[in-house]
């Protein structure tokens, strides 16, 4: 046993500090990154916001939705190939769209039996996507993975460390997934113990896989998953280093998202949970099984409407943070920030007004 006494940071601990900018409008900033992968060798230009692999966010009303934006959507991992083929007969943007698998045999069955039907040039992105990226098993099924699709771009994870970065990007991942218990509908921390402040993974986990590089190519990246609650923690994601954002919480609860629509005191809501909670394994295996324990919720979130009034707005608060830090670019985030440690982030005195 050992104690790390380093100060590791969650969004919530830290502001961003302003700067003088020479920007005149917030129109002039450019929200669009281009990247090539470095096992895929695939150049990729978009917004590199993308929708979790979850029930309730990984739609394909969704990914209607967020590919008229450039940004991505990581389909759940429970349609059909038959449910894949009516999407993909008149859906063609396969830049901004992911198929998802977990690393249990039938899912790999499931994938080569997506790409004997043709399907595989409908999707540019696969996520492999655990919880537990520390696990020998995944690392083995990374190297799978990448054997099987040479030529796709893999998103692996999920992790929280320097070293397992490295690991999953030399095995053939081109983007590293990273977040262990910090999503909205993940109770891991509560029920294992188990975690990192998403801030400070972001930062670590960033600087490790920017120094894998091929000089043909290009260099290992990381996608920040979960902890985003406030516009303003996408901003400070992609300041801390992500290249991509991944997030469930943020598109939960409109209409394009996935869950029952439900009507309480006239008001409407919509179902959200986590892909480890009772709902979620109920749905697709039975049941929690023996050995298991749930680590997600289940909640009722307020009916929010259609996605495309909320791009608009985080949009805007991404551009409004480059105002700030004198960005012309998001990719100059990370270039441009300073945080700043706070005690109190938000003033919630009128919350309740709300």
């Amino acid at each position: 046993m050992r104690i790390d006494h380093d100060v590791k940071l969650d969004f919530s601990d830290v502001l961003i500090r302003p700067k003088r900018s020479t920007l005149t409008s917030r129109k002039n900033v450019d929200l669009e990154r281009t990247f090539t992968f470095m096992h895929s060798g695939r150049s990729w230009t978009g917004v590199p916001v993308a929708a979790s692999n979850m029930d309730t966010t990984g739609t394909f009303e969704m990914a209607r939705a967020l590919a008229r934006h450039k940004m991505i959507t990581a389909l759940h991992k429970h349609y059909s190939i038959e449910d894949l083929q009516e999407f993909f007969a008149d859906f063609d943007a396969p830049d901004y769209v992911a198929y998802s698998l977990g690393i249990r045999d039938e899912d790999f069955e499931k994938l080569a039996a997506v790409l004997a039907a043709g399907l595989g040039e409908k999707f540019n992105f696969i996520v492999l996507d655990v919880p537990n990226a520390y696990l020998e098993r995944f690392i083995l099924k990374v190297e799978d993975l990448r054997a099987l699709c040479p030529r796709h771009t893999l998103i692996a994870g999920n992790c929280v460390t320097n070293e397992i970065t490295e690991e999953i990007l030399l095995r053939g991942a081109d983007i590293v997934k990273v977040g262990i218990g910090s999503g909205a509908a993940c109770t891991t921390r509560r029920m294992t113990g188990v975690g990192y402040p998403q801030l400070s993974a972001i930062i670590e986990c960033s600087d490790a896989a920017h120094g894998i590089s091929d000089p043909a190519t290009g260099v290992g990246l990381v996608m920040s998953d979960g902890g985003a609650v406030y516009p303003c923690d996408a901003a400070k994601a992609f300041c801390g280093g992500a290249d991509f954002l991944m997030s469930g919480q943020f598109f939960a609860g409109f209409s394009q998202s996935g869950g029952a629509l439900v009507e309480q005191d006239g008001s409407k809501f919509k179902e959200y949970y986590g892909m480890s909670s009772h709902a979620a394994m109920k749905n697709h295996y039975g049941g929690v099984a023996r050995h298991r324990a749930s680590e997600g919720r289940e909640v009722l979130i307020p009916y929010k409407g259609d996605v495309h009034d909320f791009i608009d707005e985080l949009f805007g608060s991404l551009r409004s943070t480059a105002t700030y830090i004198g960005a012309l670019k998001l990719k100059e985030f990370s270039k441009r920030a300073t945080f700043l440690l706070v005690n109190n982030q938000l003033n919630r005195s009128l919350e309740k007004y709300e």
